[in-house]
């Protein structure tokens, strides 16, 4: 099974353009195949990406709820759902995309999510990294997509507001009782040095800061050309700091796999 990042944060705070850039790591860093989940109903990591799936989850449910043909003889709804969701898949370099779209049906995001999410575990298996990027706010947390990850990511902007609501999603997730790994505050768009407000209201979040991402000019104008943030070279300041950050998370997880492994042997002998 492979290791799954999560990012959630509320709207406008840079978590695509995160979820984007770590996808560009793992890329570049030959550690794909990569299954990139946008489980944003206002999708936006494909053009992060620069890829655009065949179809969204939801669309493909939609059809099939309209259509009065059941699926092709010998399979069942589920198999034959998760068959079409398969072939929508945005293929790109070492990286799949599979897009949710929007909810089935006026107000119900319910089967699509528990679809997804099962979707999500079968594919998981076949990839050695998924990346899911979250709808805004908490919505995602209390229907339990994120049922868990290996590193989660609370993503915020460089304001009071946006830590309190980061603090909240961890809170909750606390409640939850989802299965995180580890967990780490991201801070974005920032000028210069966090201020002694910023440094007080993170200690509050009880989230230890994982990364102080840099307000990047490069970001803003990849994004007013329409250019993929996978190709932002890597002079990028935000690339610098993403890429400074994975490589230590990357660092400790196999530390701590070797440790497993010497344990497992050890056990083994003793018997």
């Amino acid at each position: 099974m492979g290791l799954q990042i999560a990012v959630a944060g509320k709207g406008g705070c840079g978590k695509t353009t995160l979820a984007a850039l770590i996808i560009r790591y793992l890329v570049e860093e030959k550690l794909g195949p990569v299954l990139a989940v946008d489980a944003d109903p206002n999708s936006n990591l494909g053009e992060a990406l620069g890829l655009q799936p065949a179809a969204e989850v939801a669309d493909i449910l939609k059809e099939m709820s309209q259509s009065l043909e059941g699926p092709p003889a010998g399979m069942d709804r589920g198999s034959y759902v998760e068959m079409r969701i398969r072939e929508a898949l945005a293929e790109g370099k070492e990286v799949d995309l599979l897009a949710m779209g929007g909810p089935e049906g006026e107000g119900c995001y319910c089967y699509p999510n528990a679809l997804l999410r099962r979707l999500c575990e079968s594919l998981t298996a076949w990839y050695p990294f998924s990346v899911i990027d979250n709808e805004a706010g908490l919505e995602h947390l209390s229907r339990r997509f994120t049922g868990g990850a290996h590193l989660f990511l609370v993503v915020s902007d460089n304001s009071l507001r946006g830590v309190r609501s980061a603090g909240r999603v961890a809170h909750l997730a606390d409640h939850l009782g989802l299965k995180l790994e580890r967990r780490y505050l991201v801070v974005t768009k920032v000028h210069g040095r966090l201020s002694p407000e910023m440094e007080r209201e993170i200690a509050a979040t009880g989230l230890e800061l994982g990364a102080v991402i840099p307000y990047d000019p490069l970001i803003l104008e990849y994004d007013l050309r329409g250019r993929p943030f996978s190709e932002l070279p890597d002079r990028s300041p935000a690339v610098r700091q993403i890429n400074a950050f994975l490589a230590q998370w990357l660092a400790e997880v196999q530390g701590r796999r070797k440790q497993d492994e010497v344990r497992v042997a050890g056990g083994e002998m003793a018997r």
